[in-house]
């Protein structure tokens, strides 16, 4: 399989416009992901499952996760005048992270015998812009999942062929798997 590097590049190149970026990750499987902005991401979709060089024909699984706002503090050397002298100093900035949705996808190339990809797309927050492209018309296995997302996160899939609740009853108002979640309480019979 060509690296992220590579494949960015060649979606970059076959899909003008496209703001692409690889996404490292920390954690045990250090598997990094590309990020693809919701407005390119069928078409690159496209591009990554027709390519004879990729042929990434199925999507094994697709996930949601829920990004709540957040306040980092980083340490950084600026130059200050102190007592007359030119000097570097340290100091501590908050840095503010917005608060989005994602959907993750990870994709397997059956004919070529690789992956997996993971591509992600992002809301442009957690509040009233969820709404995301369905790569249902893409890879066809990505139905019920999307469905799942939708119902425990939130993420509308703009062009899904039955978007509707799958593990929550048609009432429920909220989405559990949102990290701001409050379950109802119970009244318990006496």
């Amino acid at each position: 399989m060509q690296t992220l590097e590579q494949i960015k590049a060649r979606l970059e190149a076959g899909v003008p416009g496209a703001q692409i970026q690889i996404v490292p990750n920390a954690g045990p499987a250090n598997q990094p992901s590309l990020l693809i902005d919701a407005g390119h991401a069928l078409p690159a979709a496209r591009l990554l499952r027709d390519d004879a060089e990729y042929r990434f024909d199925y999507a094994s699984n697709v996930t949601g996760v829920d990004w709540p706002a957040k306040v980092t503090k980083e340490k950084i050397k600026i130059k200050r005048v102190v007592a007359g002298l030119e000097k570097e100093v340290e100091e501590t900035v908050e840095k503010n992270s917005p608060a989005y949705l994602e959907a993750v996808y990870h994709l397997y190339s059956m004919a070529r015998k690789e992956g997996p990809l993971v591509l992600r797309l992002r809301t442009e927050n957690r509040a009233d812009k969820v709404t995301l492209p369905s790569l249902t018309p893409i890879w066809r296995s990505c139905e019920f999942q999307e469905r799942e997302v939708f119902d425990l996160f939130g993420i509308v899939f703009e062009g899904h062929p039955d978007l509707r609740r799958i593990l929550m009853w048609d009432g429920f108002v909220d989405h559990p798997m949102r990290k701001d979640y409050v379950a109802p309480t119970q009244e318990v019979a006496a």
